[in-house]
């Protein structure tokens, strides 16, 4: 999961993503792709899709495994972007990449440009770093799935948060505008502010504080649970407008645990105003304060999700009330405008 390098796409041939597309698809039964496979898939010659292979491996797009039972290869997360990145370009979303604005436990964010100059974010995820080692041992893995591999989980992540993004966009909450989506990249608008976790001083503390709980209301009168609504995930601008951005954890107000995670976003704002900004209030929502107008959380089920996001979502949500971790996505500590 190493910084993103782009100088390598522009040299790779149509057949060098012919055997990249080949191995991506070879994954979705093996874990292990054996070279035969391989080049039945890219209809290619065995000696030519070593060849390529073997180029492949020395830029770190894929890499060689061997055992006991099989040898052959597996898509590693450069490879994975090499292929969104070719095909948001095909799409004309965008024509290059620019520095790196921010690292955090589950994605990395770039600035790209599009045709026509405009700057966007783009949004890569890469579920498996330290805050998702322990997944596989505290959920059922393989539960539904025979293989099931980060950069599944890490698509289903960027599924899920355009989803929620277009939705909450076209309904005119303060979200970045989503641009498009593919394979674990996302690309949105590029907000000119900085994350709240920035921010030491405040014009007036009390008027953003009765914001942020509003939002957290409006969210849930909606159907919606932000469930990582803190610090790290709000932005602000010179006017103290806000943006709310990272939306993967997002759950219905119908989830099982949902007053926990309604009360724990509303604990985060007050916890973090208490202590950044010495200030407290009384006046705090609570789950029985939602008055569930919209369901946006079935619209969006109906309208964004494949059947394997749905079925295999779960995967993405936090752990809850009984094993809840003490989760810091910092993420979007660099993530400003430059």
């Amino acid at each position: 999961m190493g910084k993103l390098n782009v100088v390598v796409l522009r040299y790779l041939s149509r057949d060098d993503f012919r055997v990249l597309t080949a191995v991506e698809m070879g994954m979705k039964n093996h874990e292990i792709v054996p070279v035969s496979l391989l080049s039945s898939i890219a209809s290619l010659k065995h000696g030519g899709c070593n060849k390529i292979l073997r180029e492949l491996v020395r830029h770190k797009l894929v890499a060689y495994e061997r055992s006991k039972a099989v040898q052959g290869y597996r898509l590693n997360y450069g490879g994975y972007d090499y292929l969104a990145l070719k095909t948001l370009c095909s799409r004309e979303v965008i024509i290059s990449v620019g520095n790196q604005m921010g690292v955090g436990k589950e994605s990395d964010i770039y600035i790209v440009a599009s045709p026509n100059g405009e700057q966007y974010a783009l949004k890569l995820h890469r579920l498996g770093r330290t805050s998702f080692r322990n997944l596989k041992n505290k959920r059922d893995y393989h539960k539904h799935r025979k293989n099931m591999s980060w950069l599944y989980l890490s698509r289903l992540s960027a599924m899920k948060e355009f989803a929620y993004m277009k939705a909450l966009y076209d309904r005119g909450f303060p979200v970045p505008k989503p641009v498009d989506y593919n394979r674990h990249a996302v690309v949105m608008e590029l907000i000119n502010g900085y994350p709240l976790c920035q921010v030491h001083e405040l014009q007036d503390p009390s008027a953003l504080y009765s914001e942020f709980m509003e939002l957290i209301v409006k969210l849930a009168n909606n159907g919606l649970i932000h469930g990582d609504f803190n610090e790290f995930n709000l932005m602000l601008d010179d006017q103290d407008h806000i943006t709310m951005i990272d939306f993967p954890q997002m759950v219905s107000t119908s989830h099982l645990n949902a007053e926990w995670y309604f009360d724990r976003d509303v604990k985060c704002i007050r916890d973090f105003f208490a202590k950044r900004f010495n200030y407290e209030s009384e006046l705090f929502p609570t789950f029985k304060d939602v008055r569930r107008t919209r369901s946006l959380d079935v619209e969006v089920s109906a309208s964004g999700f494949t059947k394997d996001l749905e079925r295999d979502g779960a995967l993405l949500y936090p752990a809850g009330p009984e094993g809840e971790e003490d989760k810091k996505n910092d993420e979007t500590s660099n993530f400003f405008s430059i």
